[in-house]
Order: C-alpha cells, then sequence, then structure tokens
C-alpha cells in the first residue's frame, strides 16, 4: 500500500481554502483564485508558493495572450491521478467499488459476491478489494465504505438491516488490516457528499438528494453544507405520506413512500393486479409498450413521487432535487406524473422544481463512499 505524506494533511485556514477551490473548481487563473477566495493578489501569491513548491498544486499550460498584455496567464491546477481512493459501497450480498481519482473520477470497478455477513468475512474481501485496487493503479490513499443504516464518527456502524450488524467498529478494523485511513458513512449520506463537491454543489449551495431503490433515502445541502442528523441512516423521509389511501409499509403506515416508491412496492402492485412478481425494469418496460396494469402503476407511483419531489423540495426552500438509486428510470418513465404530482404540493408562484437524475448503478453509490474518503485525506477529517 502507498504510504507517502500527503502534502494535504497540515493545510489549515486560507492555504486549505485556497487547496480545496483548485481541487474543486480548477483549474484557475491566480486572478480568478484571488477572487474566490476573497484574497489579495499579495497574499495570493504568499500562500500559493509552498504549494506549489510541495507538488500539490501545478502550474497549468499558459493562456496565450496578445502582444503587449503584459505575462501570460499560468492556471494553478491539482495532479488528479497523484492520489486514488476505493470506494466500496455494501449491500445486503455484494461490495460494490470504484477506484477514482482526486476529483472522483472512476478509473476502475469491480463487484464480488459477500460470502456471509460476519464482519471477518467482508473485511477480508474489502481488504482483497483494495490489495487489487493498489496493484492495478498505485498510489492508493484511502477508502471509503457506505452502508444502509447508521453510522457514527465515521467509523462505526450502529445498525445495518441488510448486513445484520450492530455495533461494527469497522473503520478500525479495516485500517489495521489494510495500513490505510478508513472513513464509513450511511450510503445516501455519501452520495450526497459526491454531489456537494462535485455534482450539483459545483453550481449551488442548496439542494436535496433522494435515491429511491431498496428504500426510500434524503440528503439536503443548504448553503454549501450538508445538514446531518442522527436519523438520517434511517431513512425518514421514506415515510412521508404520499399516496393518501395507499398501500401499507412494513412500520405500518398507509401510503408512505416507503410502500408505494420502492423496487418491492413496485413489484408487489403489479402482483396484486396480475398475479405475476415482476422486476422494475420489466414493469417499466410494459408500461412504454401500452400494458395496462404497468401503466397505472407506473403512473401512480409517479404521481407519488413528484409528491415528494415537491414537498422536499418545498422544505428544503430549493428548486433543485438530484434523484438518484436503482429505480431513478421511474422519473422518466412517468415524467407528466411526477410533474402532476409536484405542482398537487408546490405553490404555484414557487420557481420551478429543476429535476437532476443519476446513474442508476451501484457504482454512483460506490464513488459517494470513495468520495468521503478524498474528503477526510484533504482536509484531515
Amino acid at each position: 500500500m502507498n504510504d507517502h505524506a500527503s502534502p494535504w494533511m497540515p493545510l489549515e485556514g486560507s492555504s486549505q481554502a485556497v487547496a480545496l477551490e483548485v481541487l474543486l473548481h480548477g483549474p484557475l487563473s491566480r486572478s480568478e483564485l484571488a477572487r474566490r477566495v476573497h484574497l489579495s493578489h499579495a497574499s495570493l501569491s504568499r500562500l500559493t508558493k509552498p504549494l506549489v513548491s510541495s507538488g500539490l498544486l501545478v502550474e497549468g499550460m499558459s493562456s496565450p495572450r496578445p502582444a503587449g498584455m503584459g505575462r501570460p496567464k499560468q492556471p494553478l491546477d491539482v495532479v488528479e491521478d497523484a492520489h486514488h481512493f476505493l470506494g466500496v459501497k455494501l449491500t445486503g450480498d455484494r461490495a460494490h467499488a470504484v477506484v477514482t481519482t482526486m476529483r472522483a473520477r472512476v478509473v476502475g470497478q469491480a463487484s464480488a459476491p459477500l460470502p456471509d455477513h460476519g464482519v471477518p468475512s467482508v473485511v477480508e474481501l474489502v481488504q482483497r478489494l483494495a490489495a487489487e485496487a493498489d496493484e492495478e493503479v498505485g498510489n492508493l490513499a484511502g477508502i471509503g465504505v457506505s452502508v444502509g443504516g447508521l453510522v457514527s464518527d465515521g467509523a462505526v456502524v450502529e445498525h445495518a438491516t441488510f448486513l445484520e450488524w450492530e455495533d461494527v467498529q469497522l473503520a478500525d478494523v479495516l485500517a489495521e488490516r489494510t495500513g490505510l485511513p478508513v472513513v464509513v458513512e450511511n450510503d445516501v449520506t455519501a452520495l450526497t457528499e459526491a454531489e456537494r463537491w462535485f455534482g450539483a454543489g459545483r453550481d449551488r449551495e442548496t439542494f436535496t438528494v433522494l435515491t429511491i431503490g431498496a428504500g426510500i433515502g434524503y440528503g439536503l445541502v443548504s448553503h454549501g453544507r450538508l445538514v446531518t442528523s442522527g436519523d438520517a441512516g434511517l431513512g425518514p423521509v421514506g415515510h412521508a405520506l404520499v399516496a393518501p389511501g395507499g398501500p401499507r409499509c412494513g412500520a405500518g403506515h398507509s401510503g408512505c413512500a416507503a410502500a408505494v416508491l420502492t423496487a418491492h412496492a413496485l413489484s408487489a402492485a403489479v402482483a396484486t393486479a396480475t398475479g405475476r412478481w415482476l422486476r422494475t425494469d420489466e414493469i417499466l418496460r410494459l408500461a412504454r409498450e401500452g400494458d395496462a396494469v404497468a401503466r397505472r402503476v407506473v403512473g401512480d407511483a409517479g404521481r407519488a413521487l413528484g409528491r415528494l419531489v415537491g414537498t422536499a423540495a418545498s422544505f428544503s426552500l430549493s428548486s433543485t432535487v438530484v434523484l438518484s438509486g436503482e429505480e431513478v428510470g421511474l422519473a422518466d418513465a412517468a415524467h407528466d406524473a411526477v410533474r402532476a404530482g409536484i405542482r398537487e404540493v408546490r405553490h404555484p408562484m414557487a420557481e420551478p422544481v429543476t429535476i437532476e437524475t443519476r446513474s442508476a448503478g451501484f457504482d454512483e453509490w460506490a464513488r459517494g463512499a470513495a468520495v468521503v474518503a478524498i474528503q477526510a485525506f484533504v482536509t484531515g477529517g
């Protein structure tokens, strides 16, 4: 494993702000960078000189300038592939892994079945994935692991239903086995952090993330900061009422998001009407082909999704909602129904809701896990 000391680790204050701005938005000219971090050109020059000397920042290709217009501009950038990060998303039966650069660009991926739910077996599997990643790309600087459930202190899995885990000190065990820094996080939180640093957060400071799949997830970034809560890993938004009079979820709530929008809920709705248990992709295909039952189920679910999106936008005071998860195809298949559902719960004079959909694959979840490892690496957190 890579044991090279990182020039990021001692950074703090303005130096860290400068380096982060270049990482997240670079390459940037010195004048643009000074404007973004609110520093004078003299102060910026003083701060960037040691950052360039250490190799953390590099000067890019000069921009051509007309004769007589002074020195050409040399934008500052980071060496994106100077370090790599392993992100692992653990489900109930598989470990989905990606390797990324410092800007969360995926350069490798793998997937392997879990031998069982025992912690030693899972740790051994992640250790093997880390060793393979380090051998393939080198410079592995950290590991991020995401799970569905309650996670505390970036280290302890307090509760994970799909893995049947309680109070597992996962980060410490993995760090000891791999010799690398390890961060463990709730999967939706990690996905939201990926959006904050490398997705929707690049253009806006406040937005909501909703995920639909095996469960319903919710993340919120407000004024550039992740909004956190001890209840986040419980998926509380999944029990918001979106279909009055609808079926009940496992907790006994009638018409909540978990009862009508999850993969299981969609399959159950079709099975109730036809006696056939179909996957979501099959249901969406049948709906597109005009099957009456599938069209009704998809339309009803789409309207419920719209109500959830509109409510999330209203409570967050943001018009941007990022949709992700394995069942995100529902948003496109039921586009008109989703928009109708939004109108049912949104003030008619409010700014129109912008929905940004993301890849439905587990690689996107794993990339979120890699991002929390990147964050810890560059901030020392």
